[in-house]
C-alpha cells in the first residue's frame, strides 16, 4: 500500500512539472504533438528508474564510503550523462528500431533537469533502494502525464482562433499555469 500512495503522489499531488517546476524546458519543447511527448515520456521513464538506481548506488556506496557527500551534484551530473550516452550506445547495437523510435529524445534527456531533481530527491528523503525506484517510476509517470495532457491541449489549440500576439509560446504558458492550477487540486489527497 505505501508504494501506490508513492507513485499516485508523485504522479499527481507532488507532479514533477506541474508542481515542482521541474523539466520546465523539455515541457514546453516537446508538447506540440502527442505523439513525441509520448515518445519523450517512455525515455524518461526509462532513464529516470536506471539513474535513480545508480545514483542511488553511487551515493551509498561511494560518496558516503568516502566521505565526499559534497561531490553528490556532480558525481549525478556525470552519472546521468555516461548512463544516457551508454543507453544510446547500447540501443543502437541491439534495437535499432527503439533507438529510432527514441530518436532525439535520448540527448535531450542528459539536460532535463527532472532526471537530476528527482535523483537528489531521493537522497533527501532518504529512500532504500526499492522505495527510490518507485518514486522515481512514479515521478517520470508524473511527468509523462503532465506533457502529454499538455501536448493533447496544445494540438486542439493550434485549430483554434488565438490572437496573433497570444499564439505560441504565450498561449501555452497560459494553459501550462491552469494545468498546475488542476493538479493543485489533487494536494492533500496522498
Amino acid at each position: 500500500m505505501e508504494y501506490i500512495l508513492i507513485i499516485i503522489g508523485a504522479i499527481f499531488v507532488n507532479n514533477i512539472v506541474l508542481t515542482q517546476f521541474l523539466g520546465i524546458c523539455p515541457f514546453l519543447g516537446v508538447s506540440t504533438k502527442v505523439k513525441t511527448a509520448i515518445g519523450m515520456g517512455g525515455a524518461v521513464i526509462f532513464v529516470m528508474t536506471l539513474s535513480t538506481i545508480v545514483t542511488w548506488l553511487v551515493m551509498k556506496y561511494i560518496l558516503i564510503k568516502f566521505n565526499i557527500e559534497f561531490m553528490q551534484t556532480i558525481a549525478y551530473i556525470l552519472v546521468i550523462a555516461a548512463l544516457v550516452q551508454m543507453v544510446e550506445i547500447i540501443l543502437k547495437k541491439i534495437s535499432p528500431p527503439l533507438y529510432q523510435a527514441l530518436g532525439v529524445f535520448l540527448p535531450l534527456i542528459t539536460t532535463n533537469c527532472t532526471i537530476l531533481g528527482v535523483a537528489i530527491m531521493v537522497i533527501q528523503n532518504d529512500f532504500n533502494l526499492l522505495t527510490s525506484v518507485v518514486f522515481a517510476i512514479g515521478m517520470s509517470l508524473g511527468f509523462m502525464l503532465a506533457l502529454v495532457i499538455f501536448a493533447g491541449i496544445r494540438e486542439h489549440m493550434d485549430k483554434l482562433p488565438i490572437p496573433k500576439g497570444m499564439k505560441g509560446v504565450p498561449a501555452a504558458l497560459v494553459v501550462a499555469g491552469i494545468l498546475a492550477l488542476a493538479f493543485m487540486g489533487f494536494s492533500g489527497l496522498v
